[in-house]
C-alpha cells in the first residue's frame, strides 16, 4: 500500500516539476492576472470605445440643446454693380448704373415656444444618461465574459495538469505491462490495452491543451491583444478562496439587481426619455413668441451732395404791384460732390426691434402625429422595461438554481473522486500482486481519471456560478 502511494506521489511530483519547468521557460512572457485582463479589456476593447463615442455624441446633443436658448445673431453684407434703372442705396433717386453696398445685422431670441427648448434639454440629458448606462452595460457584459473565459482557462489548465498525470500513470502501466509480457506473465491483449491507454491519455492531453489555447485566444481578443503574443495566465489558489458564497435568497438578489443592473437602468432611462419626448412633441401646438432686432446701413458711388453758390448775376422773379418795380433774385451755380464712404455709412445707419408671434393654425396634422408617435414609443419603452425585469428575474432564479446544483455536483464529484482514488490504490496493489487483470486495473484508472476531471470542472463551476450572482447584484468580481 505504502509503495503504491509512493509511486503515485512520484507521478504527481513529476507532473508538477514538468509544469514548473514549463513556467520557467516562459518567464519572459507577460503574466496576466484577472484584474489585468479586466483593466486591459476596459482600456482597449473596441466595443467599449464605440459605446464611449456614442456617449460623446449624446453629450454634444445635450450641450446643443442648452445653446439653443441663446439668441441667434447674423450679419448680411452684400455689394454689387447694377445696370439699367436702379435705386441709389440710401437715397430716393435712381441711376442707370451704380455700385451699391448694403450691410445689415439681425438678432432673434425665442421667448416662448411651448416649453420645447426646456423639454428638449431634459430629453437630451436623459439620452446622455442612457448612453452612459449603455457604456456601463457594455463594460459589465465584457467583464462577465472576461471572468468566464478566465475561469475556463484555469479549468482547462488544471485539466491539462490532470491529463499529464494520467499520461504518466498510463506510461508506468505500459512499462509494467511490457515487463510482464516479456516475462510471460501477460498476454499480447494486455500489452495492447496498456498501449491504447497511453494513446488515449496523449489524445486527451492534446485536446485539453487545445482548449487552453483557444480560451487564451478569446481572452486576447477581449483585450485587443496581438494573437501572436505569448502570455501566461496567473492562477489563483481556488482552494484558498473563502469568499465563495453558495447560498442566496433569490428574492433579495432580484430586488438588489433591479437597482444596480445596467440593463434595468438602461430600460428605465429610455422610458423616461420617451416620456420627455411627448412633452417636446406637444410644444408644436403652442405659438412661438420671439424678440427680434437689427441694424443696417448702405453706400452707393452715385450718392452726391448738391452745392449752390451765387454767381454775381440776378434774375427778375417778379415786380412790385403798384410801382411795377422789378424784383430781382441772385442766380446760383449748382455743383455736386460725392458723399464719402464713411459719411454714407453714418447717414444711412438705421435700427429696429420688435416682437414676432407665430401661431400654428393648421400644419397637416404633423403636430398631432408627432405626439401620437411619441406616446407609442413610450408604451413600447414601458414594455421593454417590463420585459427586461422579467428576463433578469428569470436569469437570476436560474443562476441561483445553477449555483445550488453546482455546489451539490461538486460535493458529489469530490466524494466520487476520493472513492475512485482509494479504489485505484487498492486495485493497483492487487494488480501488482497479480490478483486482478489489466482490464480491471485500466477500468479503475479510467474511473479515477474521469472523476478527477469532473471534480476539477465542478470546483470551478461553483466559483463561476457564485461570481455570476455577484455580477448581477453589482459586487466586484475578483479571484
Amino acid at each position: 500500500m505504502a509503495q503504491n502511494i509512493s509511486r503515485f506521489k512520484k507521478v504527481s511530483i513529476l507532473s508538477i516539476i514538468c509544469f514548473t519547468l514549463l513556467n520557467i521557460t516562459v518567464n519572459a512572457q507577460q503574466v496576466i492576472s484577472l484584474q489585468q485582463a479586466v483593466d486591459s479589456t476596459i482600456k482597449n476593447n473596441l466595443t467599449i470605445k464605440q459605446a464611449q463615442l456614442t456617449e460623446a455624441l449624446a453629450n454634444e446633443d445635450y450641450n446643443q440643446a442648452k445653446y439653443n436658448q441663446l439668441p441667434t445673431i447674423s450679419a448680411n453684407p452684400q455689394g454689387g454693380y447694377y445696370f439699367g434703372k436702379s435705386q441709389i442705396a440710401g437715397a430716393f433717386a435712381y441711376s442707370t448704373s451704380a455700385l451699391n453696398i448694403n450691410g445689415a445685422a439681425t438678432a432673434s431670441l425665442v421667448l416662448y415656444q411651448g416649453g420645447q427648448l426646456r423639454n428638449q434639454i431634459l430629453q437630451n440629458k436623459l439620452t446622455l444618461d442612457a448612453d452612459k448606462t449603455s457604456t456601463a452595460k457594455v463594460k459589465n457584459d465584457l467583464l462577465l465574459n472576461v471572468v468566464t473565459d478566465y475561469l475556463t482557462i484555469l479549468t482547462d489548465q488544471d485539466l491539462v495538469i490532470a491529463a499529464q498525470q494520467q499520461l504518466e500513470l498510463a506510461k508506468i502501466t505500459l512499462d509494467r505491462a511490457q515487463k510482464n509480457f516479456d516475462a510471460g506473465n501477460a498476454t499480447r491483449a494486455d500489452l495492447a490495452q496498456a498501449q491504447a491507454q497511453v494513446e488515449t491519455a496523449e489524445l486527451n492531453l492534446t485536446n485539453d491543451q487545445n482548449q487552453v489555447d483557444l480560451a487564451i485566444l478569446v481572452l486576447k481578443q477581449y483585450m485587443e491583444m496581438d494573437p501572436g503574443k505569448q502570455i501566461v495566465i496567473e492562477k489563483p489558489d481556488i482552494s484558498k478562496l473563502t469568499n465563495i458564497r453558495t447560498v442566496y435568497d433569490e428574492t433579495e438578489v432580484i430586488k438588489t439587481a433591479f437597482t444596480t443592473n445596467p440593463d434595468i437602468k438602461l430600460a428605465e432611462l429610455q422610458q423616461e426619455t420617451y416620456a420627455q419626448a411627448i412633452k417636446v412633441a406637444k410644444g408644436n401646438y403652442y405659438p412661438i413668441l420671439s424678440l427680434y432686432g437689427g441694424l443696417g446701413t448702405s453706400y452707393s458711388n452715385q450718392a452726391t451732395n448738391f452745392n449752390e453758390t451765387p454767381n454775381g448775376t440776378t434774375s427778375q422773379i417778379g415786380f412790385v404791384q403798384g410801382t411795377n418795380a422789378a424784383v430781382l433774385a441772385p442766380n446760383f451755380t449748382t455743383t455736386t460732390t460725392p458723399i464719402s464712404f464713411g459719411s454714407q455709412l453714418s447717414n444711412n445707419f438705421n435700427q429696429y426691434f420688435g416682437l414676432s408671434l407665430q401661431i400654428p393654425i393648421f400644419n397637416h396634422y404633423t403636430a398631432r402625429t408627432s405626439v401620437r408617435k411619441a406616446k407609442l414609443n413610450y408604451e413600447y419603452a414601458e414594455l421593454t422595461t417590463a420585459l427586461a425585469k422579467n428576463t433578469l428575474s428569470k436569469t437570476i432564479i436560474q443562476a441561483v438554481l445553477d449555483l445550488q446544483a453546482a455546489e451539490k455536483s461538486y460535493q458529489s464529484s469530490l466524494q466520487t473522486y476520493n472513492s475512485n482514488k482509494e479504489a485505484l490504490n487498492v486495485t493497483k496493489q492487487r494488480y501488482d500482486a497479480g490478483l486482478v487483470n489489466t482490464l480491471d486495473y485500466n477500468t479503475a484508472l479510467t474511473n479515477y481519471n474521469t472523476s478527477q476531471n469532473n471534480m476539477i470542472e465542478a470546483q470551478y463551476q461553483v466559483v463561476f456560478r457564485s461570481k455570476v450572482i455577484d455580477y448581477y447584484i453589482g459586487n466586484p468580481i475578483v479571484l
